[in-house]
């Protein structure tokens, strides 16, 4: 019997390594179509049609948060990712509107279809706290950022502020700034949750729609 346990037991572990190198394999696989992907042209234009204070270089800067917001996905797995950032968010909807091509997209890069639901559909606040804080946490991880103690906010976190989206989400490292409604992005990756700006508000972790 005792034999047979520990036969049981090493099978098990070597399917789980096998599995995490498989996994490794196909997200590597995965992040190289998100990363050599031609997005529609016409995105970065409606971009700076909905925010014309924004140039071509800036809107290149948008289409760099999608394409990084795939690879949160990416990441994350099947876990639900807020959307950090308001001017990208215009971006996904656009490339969403090419309905064949973001299937496509899809299916190759994520393997399943991301879908984009509004922030009001996140089924509680909390559904909606955990979405941001798995893209804070993937974000970071990507960019070799502490997640409970950053010295630098990730790209799709500072975009908005960056380019001065005038509905954007504003976060801020310093959380006892003076003068300041941003959210709090030390908070969000704390395990006490995401509560407050950093004026001490309860607005929460900020952003807006996430990808289930």
């Amino acid at each position: 019997m005792t034999v047979n346990l520990v036969l049981t037991a090493l099978f098990g572990a070597c399917l789980f390594v096998l599995y995490r190198v498989y996994r490794a394999r196909v997200i590597a696989h995965r992040a190289h179509l998100i990363d050599t992907y031609r997005f529609p042209p016409s995105i970065a234009e409606k971009v700076i049609k909905a925010y014309p204070h924004l140039g071509p270089a800036d809107a290149e800067l948008v289409m760099m948060g999608l394409r990084e917001y795939f690879q949160v996905t990416n990441v994350a797995g099947k876990r639900m990712v807020a959307m950090p950032s308001q001017v990208v968010d215009v971006a996904w909807h656009e490339f969403i509107l090419f309905t064949r091509q973001y299937q496509h997209f899809c299916s190759k890069a994520l393997g399943r279809f991301l879908h984009h639901p509004p922030a009001e559909a996140m089924v509680t606040p909390t559904s909606a706290q955990t979405g941001i804080k798995t893209a804070w946490r993937a974000s970071c991880h990507r960019e070799g950022i502490k997640p409970d103690s950053p010295t630098r906010l990730p790209l799709l976190f500072k975009l908005d502020s960056q380019l001065n989206i005038p509905d954007g989400f504003r976060y801020s490292i310093n959380c006892l700034a003076e003068g300041r409604n941003d959210y709090c992005a030390g908070h969000i990756g704390c395990s006490s949750g995401c509560a407050g700006g950093c004026s001490g508000d309860s607005s929460g972790c900020g952003g807006g729609c996430g990808g289930d």
